[in-house]
């Protein structure tokens, strides 16, 4: 069964992307393969964000492209905008998905099956506050077994 992990009350969403993404990415031990994340999120976010992860650390690469570059299959970062993307089936990689977004995914089994990990990222805006909310019940009311990262408290 998929982990899923909802990070509440985060202030800005695409530098704690960055952090996040960090976090998961260099947690890879050695002689493990590296760890591939989706990053899913509206457009206008992902630009920002696309921008964000080449910026926000002077020491630290993240390599990242968007899921229909040509490059996307040997790029551990993908920016899509779609859960389940017709490109996301020709990539050979999808250990972790991270949601930015609001809505909720139409096929959880099918993202499920993909994506051992998936992560919410719910900020304290109060229109994304009750869609996390109402993803997390969705969730819960499928039988999964939820996690909650209150970032408040950080």
């Amino acid at each position: 069964m998929a982990r899923i992990d909802f990070h509440s009350n985060v202030s800005d969403k695409l530098e704690y992307a960055c952090r996040l993404t960090r976090k998961i990415w260099s947690a890879t031990a050695a002689g493990e393969s590296v760890r591939n994340i989706v990053m899913v999120g509206e457009k206008a976010d992902l630009k920002r964000l696309d921008e964000l992860l080449w910026t926000f650390s002077a020491t630290d690469l993240l390599p990242h492209c968007f899921i229909d570059d040509e490059a996307a299959a040997d790029t551990p970062i993908l920016l899509t905008e779609h859960f389940l993307s017709p490109a996301l089936a020709q990539l050979p990689h999808a250990d972790v998905l991270i949601h930015l977004g609001m809505r909720m995914p139409s096929d959880v089994p099918g993202l499920l099956a993909r994506f051992p990990r998936i992560v919410e990222v719910v900020t304290i805006n109060e229109a994304e506050r009750l869609a996390g909310r109402e993803r997390y019940k969705a969730y819960r009311d499928l039988g999964h077994e939820l996690h909650n990262f209150d970032q408040s408290k950080s």
